[in-house]
């Protein structure tokens, strides 16, 4: 069998702030009721956290699960274990209206660190988000454009950011981050 391989192949771009592939990463959509009560339990056992609140994200270790609208969530867990963390919640929600799927090589994944407000700044330059951090916080989750194309973006923490796109369009959005962090890119605005 084949190893995964990610969009842009581990690529590393370091300006301003860091852009890096993170690499093959285990992704899962999840599409239910949110107010189903097997739901709720089968994502507590697979990934050991709660659903998240409205454009939040629960994360237990190297599992998370992220709110992408009302009935949809994103599972995110180590590469190798998205088969088996699928099929046991298609089992735990046998019965029930819902969709679980992977999506981990539909997927590509990054992460831009680096000081917290460069990394915000990189982000603005691309996103049609408030990203002021009284409106944008850690934790929190956001489906937007990036440019072109559909992305999701969260501050892991302050100075970590995470976006993820469509394969299909990885190397494009690798090379808008790499772009928008270029060293000279400055808006100069957080430095008045």
């Amino acid at each position: 069998m084949s190893e995964p391989v990610s969009a842009v192949k581990n690529a590393v771009f370091s300006g301003i702030v860091r852009v890096e592939d993170c690499g093959p990463q285990g992704m899962i959509t999840l599409r239910s009721d949110a107010s189903n009560a097997k739901l709720k339990q089968a994502v507590k056992v697979v990934i050991g956290a709660d659903l998240p609140p409205v454009r939040g994200i629960s994360a237990n270790g190297d599992r998370a699960v992220a709110w992408m609208s009302p009935d949809e969530w994103l599972i995110l867990l180590p590469y190798a274990e998205a088969r088996a963390a699928e099929a046991e919640l298609r089992k735990a929600l046998a019965g029930t209206h819902h969709l679980a799927e992977t999506v981990s090589d539909a997927r590509a994944f990054f992460r831009v660190t680096g000081d917290a407000a460069r990394v915000r700044e990189v982000l603005a330059k691309l996103v049609p988000v408030d990203l002021h951090p009284a409106r944008f916080g850690t934790g929190e989750m956001r489906r937007t454009r990036m440019a072109q194309v559909a992305a999701a973006i969260w501050l892991e923490s302050e100075g970590e950011a995470r976006v993820i796109c469509f394969r299909s369009v990885g190397a494009y959005v690798f090379d808008l981050l790499s772009a928008a962090a270029a060293n000279g890119s400055e808006v100069a605005f957080f430095d008045a």
